[in-house]
């Protein structure tokens, strides 16, 4: 996927549709003088509907979409006759989207199955026509309901990827190299930090037909719980993945410090990334011999590890066992991305920023007519 083309914050303003006022008409026809109240009903006006896609990868479709407007209901006419309700508006995300209110930061609602649906703004109810309050002692009402008003609201949606396993490591750690290694993805690979600027997503492929989904993220560096680097924005991608998969380098001066460095960012990120499984893998293994694998071993944290060269292929059946056995434990598999194992806190509004705020704020009012049909 093209950098330009992942986007994983996205702005809109939402309005569902208003309902349709009731008629206040009376029959009137030839022959029949006093025919009475026959006044229909409104109609209900459209909602505004979330529904997971998981054919969509990235929110790029609505960057360019930021108003979502469902119809109005329609009046409703002489002869008993109903108006037409509004068309809903349905907004495609994809799974793992979740919905904040712009104002508040507020918590609203996730989406993270495919074909889950969840209405955002409901639609104004129709107002009852005049037929509906006749009775023996009113046989002529001249009055009608109006119909509901509609919802309004700027919402930001935000793009937690679902995958199975994350790497975590601090740049050039080989993290890229392993996923373009044992999956078909193919993110940018070079010498220099922050090689990787948006996340990357691979299917590795296990035995007997079997796979995994493998997320990449930019490298995190001391501090990116504090707003360093890229890491702070692309942390919120590994809060839905079953387990953690550290990635460091053979040639690292001290792995456990680098280990602990990492855990520590994760902790002041979100502590309940310390709950999940974590493992260890050893990249760029091919330069040590089994005598110095064997004096890192033993300086290396209590969690389970394995060497790795992605150049060589050392290792790689080792380490996919390792997370397929991981995957499978009675443990960790209904926490894959349970809701209900998830604590969702409130957007901090002040550190996003989004393009032409401004206009879409001015342009609201300007933009729509609000008068029934």
């Amino acid at each position: 996927m093209a950098e330009t083309n992942f986007v994983d914050y996205v702005k809109i303003y939402c309005r569902s549709g208003k309902g349709g006022r009731g008629s206040a008409h009376f029959r009137r026809e030839k022959y029949v003088p006093k025919g009475g109240p026959d006044g229909g009903d409104g109609g209900d006006g459209g909602s505004v509907i979330l529904r997971g896609n998981r054919n969509y990868w990235t929110l790029l479709h609505l960057r360019y979409e930021r108003h979502i407007l469902a119809e109005h209901g329609e009046g409703g006419m002489g002869g008993k006759s109903f108006g037409k309700k509004g068309e809903s508006k349905i907004i495609e995300v994809p799974c793992g989207t979740v919905v904040y209110d712009a104002d508040t930061g507020e918590y609203l609602c996730d989406i993270t199955e495919d074909g889950e649906e969840v209405v955002l703004l409901k639609g104004g109810r129709g107002g009852r026509g005049n037929v509906h309050f006749k009775s023996s002692t009113n046989q002529t009402p001249r009055y009608a309901q109006p119909g509901e008003p509609f919802e309004e609201r700027w919402i930001i949606l935000e793009l937690k990827l679902l995958a199975d396993v994350g790497l975590v490591g601090f740049p050039n750690a080989g993290k890229s190299t392993l996923l373009s290694v044992v999956s078909a993805a193919k993110p940018k690979i070079a010498d220099y930090p922050f090689t990787t600027l948006v996340p990357n997503l691979g299917i590795v492929s296990y035995r007997d037909s079997k796979s995994f989904v493998m997320a990449d993220i930019p490298g995190i560096i001391e501090g990116a719980s504090e707003g360093r680097g890229l890491g702070l924005r692309f942390l919120r991608h590994i809060e839905r993945n079953s387990l953690l998969l550290f990635i460091i380098p053979a040639d690292s001066d001290n792995i456990k410090k680098e280990y602990n460095i990492l855990l520590n960012e994760l902790r002041e990120y979100n502590p309940e990334l310390i709950d999940k499984t974590h493992l260890l893998g050893i990249s760029k293994s091919d330069m040590l011999d089994d005598e110095l694998k064997a004096a890192i071993a033993k300086e290396l944290p209590d969690v389970s590890y394995v060497f790795f060269s992605s150049i060589t292929g050392e290792g790689l059946p080792i380490l996919k066992d390792m997370i397929w056995r991981e995957l499978n434990t009675e443990d960790i598999t209904p926490k894959m991305i349970a809701r209900e194992g998830m604590t969702h806190r409130n957007l901090e509004i002040s550190s996003l920023t989004f393009e032409s705020d401004e206009d879409l704020q001015s342009a609201e009012e300007d933009e729509y007519d609000e008068t029934s049909p």
